[in-house]
């Protein structure tokens, strides 16, 4: 009887694994490093609907982010000194707490980019965003170059811009 069992489970396992391996390919529409980045609509802070398809032939800095989050927290002077410093760099910041006070979280970090509210985390789905913060570096023709989870200091986030 164990035998029969340990056979099936082996056969499962196997079965399982041939699943993933050519499944694999199969991401959404939006997270794929080389591939197009998703289009999508959220809400600004002010209730303005805003698509990522708004910023088409622009360089576009995505980050997933909440005021909880204490890298999150790290990182977010860092994105205002880039705000500040290019001009033709778009930042959408993609706000996943959106039950706090998000508008007095930015004001009192003095933070002036794009924020949206993904109050439903389709968006965070939609980029198989897993971890916070986690960024995404999308060029001119729409195309995600590079996706980064973790905090990013002022150098990484420009070496990334200058990259696209």
């Amino acid at each position: 009887m164990k035998k029969i069992f340990g056979i099936l489970l082996l056969f499962g396992l196997i079965g399982a694994a041939f699943y993933q391996i050519l499944n694999q390919d199969e991401k959404p529409a939006g997270a794929k490093v080389g591939g197009p980045a998703a289009d999508f609509t959220l809400e600004d802070l002010e209730g303005n609907k805003v698509s990522l398809s708004d910023y088409e032939g622009k360089k576009v800095f995505l980050n997933f982010w909440a005021t909880w989050c204490e890298p999150c927290k790290e990182e977010m002077p860092e994105m205002e000194k880039i705000h500040k410093n290019y001009k033709d760099v778009v930042i959408l910041a993609i706000n996943l707490d959106t039950h706090k006070d998000i508008q007095g979280f930015m004001d009192e970090h003095g933070l002036t980019f794009g924020t949206l509210l993904d109050v439903e985390e389709e968006v965070n789905d939609q980029y198989e965003v897993v971890s916070i913060p986690t960024s995404f570096f999308i060029d001119e023709e729409g195309i995600i170059r590079k996706k980064i989870v973790g905090v990013l200091d002022y150098e990484k986030m420009e070496e990334n811009i200058e990259a696209l």
